[in-house]
């Protein structure tokens, strides 16, 4: 959850320190710090506070060195304070460390640790490892970072400095992104590429359990036996400006903007000849006309993805579908075997509850099918087989287009099974595909109308409570249109299938309450008229969004209606969720809220 950058080389440490973290403050902006090696002295300067605090504070502060280690957080243990932040340095002031993860037997260490005369100043895990570290430490600083890995238990990427070792510093990991960057006379460390991007494009990928030694002319990367390990250069081949905000006012914006492209990208390069041609997919025919459950595990807004992915696996391929949230798929001893294939899907491929889910899955004998953003990342990495979503970069914490993704790589996936299944002729088939491939021209037409949802989203931005409706997919649908709004709006927000309505939730509409309903199931588009009906009756305010041809119906029932165009109704969901999106963000923007940096929300989880 939270970024580290760390440097060695020839330019200024503090400037490639902190424009690092620039680029990785989405994972974390409670607090932040840099630790600088200077001689034989590390110079630490660390803050509660958005990284602007940081960088005041370093204006009176003259940090050289040609090596350094710099972090942002979101607090895990231990409240956002000066103390808190990272680096931690040991009780010697000869090591300094920043760690992204939990460490949780902290507090059996830290109690060892106090018992040998250790003093500690904060309350978080992570100076249990700077501690740790030096009472390991014998001369060897490799040696004593191994040890200190073998003792504890939890998540961590760390970047560890030693007055003892002035030219070089390590790097570990577990559970916890971190790369290596590779440049001339100079190397890097970052929790996510965009930090070191404008440096260099040659990355190593550490796995689980390694460490990595970094000079400025060289990188060595070691398991926990002490054994070198041999690892290929992955080249980023997307550009700067796909991590940055060219032009638009947040990221989250340009983002929604990036949908019809993304989508497309996801999509054409898998359709060729009128066939899907899934890439990195070793499934065979007979696994999938063999497989008697799909389980497909998420959080979050994946989890949401993976909701709307078991209507449309089912209804087109006829294979049950079980939809779990990763966090709790491990603890409730799924029964989950060879028979079956289990999807996780993950924008940062990192989320550890998804990872930890994931393995538990492959522990069982299912087959693994990853559907990930980040190439290269943990998930893409152990799963069976792969289907990347070609997002590009997503920086704003709420996510967006990597949404939009996740479902076209469902759709190909549950249309892809159902034809090797020889459940659609061909006519039915390329009906499929063709609708598939006008999805983005469709979200293009949404946000050209975007207007119309700015004006809406001015006209009851103080809302204090609102309900989404929907029935099917759009109820589906309506658990992500949801969480947007209440991650970036905080006003309170709930989702609700609209048959559930006369079942209790219509006790809490009341005069002026906003609902949003979704309708875009045909078969079921006079039940949600209804409910519409009986939400106004009580005094409710509706926004409807619904397609072009029934808009005059819709018009007479809500108070609002956004339009989509007219599509098969199976596909709707892609398209619909942007105008939602876009409700979260004007919402979000009038209320002067920090769209891309909600409250107590990181962007990549990973911690359980």
């Amino acid at each position: 959850m939270c970024g580290i950058v760390g440097y060695i080389g020839k330019r200024d440490v503090t400037n490639v320190l902190v424009g690092g973290l620039k680029k990785l403050e989405y994972r974390g902006y409670d607090s932040a710090g840099v630790a600088v090696l200077n001689a034989d002295k590390i110079n630490v300067v660390k803050t509660k506070g958005r990284l602007a605090v940081l960088e005041d504070k370093l204006k009176n502060c003259e940090l050289k060195g040609i090596m350094g280690i710099g972090h942002t957080r979101w607090a895990t243990h231990g409240e956002p304070n000066d103390v808190n932040s990272h680096p931690h340095l040991s009780n010697n002031g000869k090591i300094a460390v920043v760690h992204n993860g939990i460490i949780e037997n902290y507090m059996q260490l830290k109690e060892f640790l106090m018992s040998k005369g250790f003093v500690f100043k904060s309350e978080t895990d992570t100076e249990v490892i700077s501690n740790l570290i030096e009472y390991n430490y014998k001369g060897d600083l490799l040696k004593a970072v191994m040890n200190t890995l073998n003792d504890v238990e939890g998540a961590y990427a760390l970047g560890v400095v030693c007055t003892d070792c002035p030219d070089r510093f390590l790097a570990a990991r577990k559970d916890s992104p971190l790369i290596v960057g590779l440049g001339e006379d100079e190397n890097f460390i970052a929790s996510d590429i965009p930090a070191i991007l404008e440096y260099t494009r040659d990355i190593y990928i550490l796995e689980d359990k390694e460490v990595a030694s970094i000079s400025a002319g060289n990188v060595d990367i070691y398991n926990l036996l002490g054994e070198k390990v041999q690892r290929d250069v992955f080249h980023v081949n997307w550009d700067v400006a796909s991590a940055e905000k060219g032009g638009f006012e947040h990221f989250m914006m340009k983002e929604i903007f990036e949908e019809p492209a993304v989508i497309r990208s996801t999509i054409s390069s898998r359709i060729k000849n009128n066939e899907i041609v899934l890439d990195q997919f070793e499934l065979t025919d007979d696994m999938i006309k063999n497989c008697e459950k799909i389980n497909i595990i998420a959080c979050g807004t994946a989890y949401h993805a993976g909701v709307i992915g078991k209507y449309v696996i089912e209804k087109l391929a006829h294979i049950p579908v079980e939809v779990d949230v990763a966090s709790e798929f491990r603890y409730r001893d799924p029964i989950v075997n060879e028979k079956q294939i289990t999807i996780v899907i993950s924008q940062s491929g990192e989320t550890l509850d998804t990872l930890m889910a994931m393995r538990e899955a492959k522990k069982k004998g299912s087959r693994i099918l990853g559907i990930v953003n980040v190439v290269g990342s943990s998930i893409a990495r152990e799963a069976d087989d792969v289907l990347y979503t070609w997002a590009g970069p997503e920086i704003a914490v709420a996510s967006t287009k990597a949404y939009n993704t996740q479902l076209a790589a469902l759709y190909l996936v549950a249309l892809s099974f159902a034809r090797k299944k020889g459940l659609l002729d061909d006519e039915t088939f390329f009906n499929y595909l063709e609708d598939l491939q006008k999805l983005p021209q469709y979200v293009d037409t949404v946000l050209k109308e975007r207007k119309v949802i700015q004006k809406f989203a001015y006209q009851h931005f103080n809302a204090k409570s609102v309900f989404f409706l929907g029935r099917s997919l759009d109820y589906a649908l309506s658990m992500e249109g949801s969480l947007k709004l209440k991650e970036i709006s905080y006003i309170h927000s709930e989702a609700y299938a609209g048959g559930e309505l006369k079942h209790g939730t219509i006790a809490l509409i009341e005069e002026g309450t906003l609902v949003v309903c979704p309708l875009t199931q045909d078969h079921l588009f006079d039940k949600m008229i209804s409910n519409i009906r009986e939400v106004k009756a009580r005094g409710a305010v509706v926004l409807a969004i619904t397609m072009d041809k029934h808009v005059e119906e819709v018009s007479k029932a809500a108070d609002a209606v956004i339009t989509i165009p007219d599509m098969d109704p199976l596909f709707a969901p892609v398209v619909v969720v942007t105008p939602m999106q876009l409700i979260a963000y004007y919402v979000s923007v009038m209320k002067g809220n920090d769209v891309d940096k909600p409250r107590n929300l990181a962007k990549s989880v990973t911690v359980e």
